[in-house]
């Protein structure tokens, strides 16, 4: 469960920090509303390989549409146009 606390409480800083824990971020409020958060790393880790995944799934997602509409390429054309960059890259 969250921890919702108001941003003044970060002059208590280390209090706040006691309450953040693995799956239990604290929220702090400005004025009522959200303003920032508090997490642990291992969560902010987790944050970042979904942000990763959602990305990667985006492009490709993107590429399959891209087929669909232009066309497909064939497995030689594909594997020629890899080897290529690879020479270019040496």
């Amino acid at each position: 469960m969250a921890t919702i606390a108001p941003i003044s409480d970060l002059r208590n800083y280390g209090t706040v920090l006691d309450k953040v824990q693995k799956g239990q971020p604290v929220y702090l409020t400005r004025n009522g509303r959200g303003a920032y958060s508090i997490r642990d790393m291992k969560d902010e880790e987790n944050f970042q390989k979904a942000e990763a995944m959602i990305q990667l799934l985006c492009e490709i997602n993107a590429g399959i549409r891209s087929a669909e509409e232009e066309g497909w390429i064939s497995e030689e054309d594909f594997r020629a146009h890899f080897k290529n960059r690879r020479k270019e890259r040496k």
